[in-house]
C-alpha cells in the first residue's frame, strides 16, 4: 500500500542486538492532506534503509509500507513498516484550501394572505 503525506513527527531510533546480529528501526508519523487528514506512524527497519530513506521532519513523502499484525500474551498489535520512501515535489501537492459546501437555497419569504372576517383563526398553527 502507498500513502502520501507531510513528515510531522521523527521519534528517536532504537537499536539492539538478536542472534542475527544488531539491528535499528525509527518511526516516523505522516499526515495526509485530505479534507480531513490522516495520521500514520510507520516504521523504517535497517541501518541500511534508515540512511537510504534519509527521512526529515517538514519532507512530503511517498511511503510504501506493508500492514502485519501479531500476538503477544493474548493481545494483538499492528505493524506498518515501510519497504520504500520516496521524496515527493511540495509543488505537486494538491494542498486546496478546504472550503465548506454552499448552504441550500432558502425559499422567498411569502406575505401572509389577506385575512378575510371568514377566515380568522388565533390558533398558531
Amino acid at each position: 500500500m502507498d500513502l502520501q503525506g507531510k513528515v510531522i513527527a521523527v521519534l528517536p531510533s532504537r537499536s539492539g542486538t538478536n542472534a542475527r546480529g544488531e539491528w535499528m528501526a525509527q518511526d516516523f508519523v505522516i499526515e495526509t492532506h485530505d479534507t480531513y487528514p490522516r495520521k500514520m506512524v510507520f516504521s523504517v527497519f535497517g541501518a541500511d534503509r534508515l540512511q537510504r530513506f534519509n527521512v526529515q521532519m517538514g519532507q512530503e513523502i511517498l511511503v510504501s509500507f506493508d500492514i502485519d499484525a501479531h500476538e503477544y500474551n493474548g493481545r494483538w498489535f499492528n505493524s506498518v513498516r515501510a519497504y520504500d520512501v520516496r521524496q515527493m515535489d511540495p509543488a505537486s501537492v494538491a494542498s486546496a484550501p478546504f472550503t465548506a459546501p454552499a448552504a441550500a437555497p432558502q425559499p422567498a419569504p411569502q406575505s401572509a394572505p389577506a385575512a378575510s372576517d371568514d377566515n380568522i383563526d388565533d390558533l398558531p398553527f
